[in-house]
């Protein structure tokens, strides 16, 4: 099979799935497995490279942290929570859609965005059934601003620790100077979403009354279980924002603290691991191999040269260029093979250009594969996890519902970045 002939092939079978995807008309996780499999079957990668594409410290971190939140949610400390969260907003839920986001921005950048999503959205989905709306605003408000928040620090996003590795930038320099451009945008979609969904986030007199009765302590059903899930949480939490210190992979962490909750607290084994959303863990396997595959074939790398080569290497156009590629690209493939592809050629344009420091483009880079994850279900792997836990809880949120509120959006923070990296670097 000629080269030509498989590049071809690789790129029919992707966008013929994220046809399929965007379509619904079969679940996205049977036809991400269907065409992972064409990819093998075709010949474009093979068996042991399928293998190998398949991010299994992505895999690992989703199962370990579905583990220790589906072991928590039988404590009822999630029903506490969210009622202590909506007394305090007194039931209004454009404020408690607020605290929510900017709780979920802040923390995203302290543990990681999966991690987040992973612990709000099950206390979201409470708080919306105490004041009988649909959880989906929040949802999506959580998913927004957690991508957000993750691209604030070294450890919230994947993206940025790989950036972080290959141009020794420390945890520092990334809040230094990607946190106050990711504050305002925090600022400036929280408004927009209020706004998009103000005629969904009204609640009744009757219902606010009958919240503010509602006795916080009384959600707790195991206080033993509850006390030793929030300490495994704590120390896992620690464990994210120390992990680069300690040397281990993030997977290691969730899942290191699963098996000792698992040990102290000696469950329904058969019962907890329902609690973990395998349709989604098998829809990242199947989303690992199709682009896997296109990088096999130089698809991606093909794009981020293109690009490149059209700026002439210098620094304004490279990093707008960089900057708002990074973002369209990675709201419809996966961020991390494309980062991993655009870090070589920024290196390249470093030592191909006069330029005194890479900095800027490492910026702009991080701004747009991380942004870009908002723009469409698939963009981003807390989307993923979040949309498939409403779907858990018979609530649907179709590819295009999601993308008509998420890419506008992502188009407005690209443009806010733009003018803020072209200001305070690009100059």
């Amino acid at each position: 099979m000629s080269d030509n002939f498989q590049v071809a092939i690789a790129v029919a079978i992707f966008l013929v799935t994220y046809a399929v995807i965007i379509s619904e008309k079969i679940h996205r996780t049977i036809i991400s497995l269907v065409g992972a499999m064409l990819m093998i079957l075709f010949g474009i990668i093979s068996h042991e490279t399928a293998l190998e594409v398949i991010d299994l410290n992505v895999i690992g971190l989703l199962v370990g942290m579905m583990l220790l939140v589906g072991i928590t949610k039988e404590s009822g400390v999630f029903e506490y929570i969210a009622v202590t969260i909506a007394k305090i907003s007194r039931g209004r839920p454009i404020p408690i859609l607020v605290a929510l986001s900017m709780l979920t921005a802040l923390a995203s950048g302290l543990l990681d965005n999966v991690t987040m999503v992973l612990l709000i959205v099950p206390v979201t989905i409470s708080i919306a059934r105490l004041l009988d709306i649909s959880p989906v605003p929040f949802v999506i408000a959580e998913v927004l601003l957690s991508n957000i928040g993750g691209a604030a620090t070294l450890i919230g996003d994947p993206p940025n620790m790989m950036i972080g590795s290959a141009a020794s930038l420390s945890f520092l320099d990334f809040l230094v100077n990607l946190g106050p451009i990711l504050f305002i945008i925090a600022f400036a979609v929280i408004g927009m979403l209020v706004l998009i969904f103000r005629r969904q986030l009204t609640v009744t007199d009757a219902k606010r009354q009958q919240l503010m009765k509602i006795d916080a302590a009384r959600q707790i059903k195991d206080q033993p279980l509850a006390e030793k899930s929030l300490l495994i949480l704590a120390l896992v939490a620690v464990g994210f924002v120390t992990h680069q210190f300690l040397h281990l992979e993030s997977a290691t962490i969730a899942m290191s603290g699963a098996a000792l909750l698992l040990i102290i607290v000696r469950p329904d084994i058969e019962r907890v691991f329902h609690h973990v959303e395998w349709p989604v863990i098998f829809f990242f396997v199947g989303l690992f191999i199709l682009v896997g595959s296109l990088e096999v074939v130089g698809v991606i790398e093909w794009i981020a040269v293109r690009v490149v080569s059209l700026t002439g290497g210098e620094l304004l156009p490279s990093g707008l260029a960089i900057l708002w590629v990074s973002a369209i690209v990675s709201a419809f493939v996966d961020n991390i093979p494309f980062t991993a592809t655009m870090i070589p050629i920024i290196n390249e344009i470093g030592q191909l250009t006069a330029l005194s420091s890479l900095d800027p483009l490492w910026w702009c880079l991080s701004l747009g594969v991380c942004l870009g994850g908002n723009g469409t279900i698939v963009g981003a792997s807390a989307n993923v996890v979040a949309i498939g836990m409403l779907e858990d809880n018979d609530i649907h949120v179709s590819f295009l519902r999601f993308m008509a509120i998420g890419f506008p959006l992502t188009i407005l923070a690209l443009v806010l970045s733009s003018v803020y990296l072209y200001f305070l670097y690009l100059t």
